[in-house]
């Protein structure tokens, strides 16, 4: 008995028809609740992982000190007793009436406004110059950076024996035929032996971020300004100083800060002296703290001094503030 041939199968694909999609079940059968994201799939929770640590420095380092500061500040502390009790604002009034809290002041403000226009324009004088091609460029770069990898302690303890009578200065001062100098022991010579110092230490690191500043700029810009026949100067007031102004406006309200608290090269070459020359508001809260012993009017003193440099540096941001 022979079987029939069987039919052969059709090699045409049969047509796919898309299941519906239906909840997934459990072994029970109940349907499972979709999944959670991960705390990967959240960027904001991702970026607040990383900033916690520098949110909680900021917190513990400088919010919690600074309100520790100007609660100390409302306070006063008697030296006999050690009693503490709270006397609102006589702090402020006492120091506005106190001769040495106000030389102080003028003293930092006339210190910040000779010395910060001094260090940015020799910085930007040399940051023009090293980023030309001549020869020993990157020789003499190093040169000026140096002073930066010194401590500041040890380049006023260097200076300081510089500045002495018988030092290096007053030695070069004899050879050239000219008198000598009594550099930190004359009230009028002082603070600009100081203001010398602090520009041999700050030049340096300035220029760099200015030098970083310059590189950025295309070199088309200049070539253009070059062919319109503009010259080296035109090329710099408005090809180079426009395009420099945010390197320059961090550079500048930087060493305000830095400026405002200068304290240990006065501390080492003149204690505030001669005569109050060169007491600085930094140096005057560190000898109202611990020498005096008042720490509640040196915590006035700081909460003020943060005012200021608060008023100075939003006074700079106005000014440089620009149309982008």
């Amino acid at each position: 008995m022979t079987t029939p041939p069987s039919t052969p199968q059709s090699s045409t694909p049969r047509p796919f028809t898309p299941r519906p999609l239906t909840p997934r079940s459990s072994a029970s059968g109940q349907a499972l609740t979709p999944r959670r994201p991960r705390f990967a799939d959240r960027p904001a929770a991702v970026a607040l992982a990383f900033l916690a640590p520098a949110l909680v420095a900021l917190l513990v380092l400088r919010l919690l000190p600074a309100g520790i500061a100007f609660v100390s500040s409302l306070n006063h502390t008697s030296l006999l007793t050690g009693e503490t009790y709270f006397v609102g604002l006589r702090n402020y009034a006492t120091l506005f009436s106190d001769p040495t809290f106000l030389q102080s002041v003028r003293v930092t403000l006339l210190f910040s406004v000779i010395v910060n226009p001094l260090q940015i324009a020799a910085a930007l004088a040399l940051a023009v110059l090293f980023t030309r091609r001549f020869a020993g460029v990157r020789f003499l770069r190093v040169l000026v950076i140096l002073p930066i990898a010194v401590p500041p302690a040890v380049s006023a303890a260097v200076w300081s024996v510089a500045y002495r009578p018988d030092g290096l200065l007053n030695s070069l001062l004899t050879v050239l035929g000219l008198p000598p100098q009594p550099f930190l022991t004359s009230p009028g010579q002082a603070l600009w032996s100081l203001i010398v110092l602090l520009s041999w230490i700050g030049v340096g690191y300035w220029m760099m971020f200015l030098i970083a500043g310059l590189q950025d700029i295309p070199t088309s810009l200049y070539e253009a300004a070059a062919i319109d026949g503009a010259s080296a100067w035109r090329r710099f007031w408005h090809v180079t100083l426009p395009l420099l102004r945010r390197p320059l406006a961090f550079v500048l309200v930087a060493d305000t800060v830095a400026n405002f608290l200068v304290f240990a090269p006065v501390q080492m070459l003149t204690n505030g002296g001669p005569e109050g020359s060169t007491n600085v508001t930094m140096y005057d809260i560190f000898t109202r703290a611990y020498t005096v012993g008042d720490l509640s009017l040196a915590q006035a003193e700081v909460m003020l001094l943060v005012l200021l440099v608060l008023a100075v540096v939003v006074v700079q941001f106005r000014l440089l503030r620009g149309k982008d």
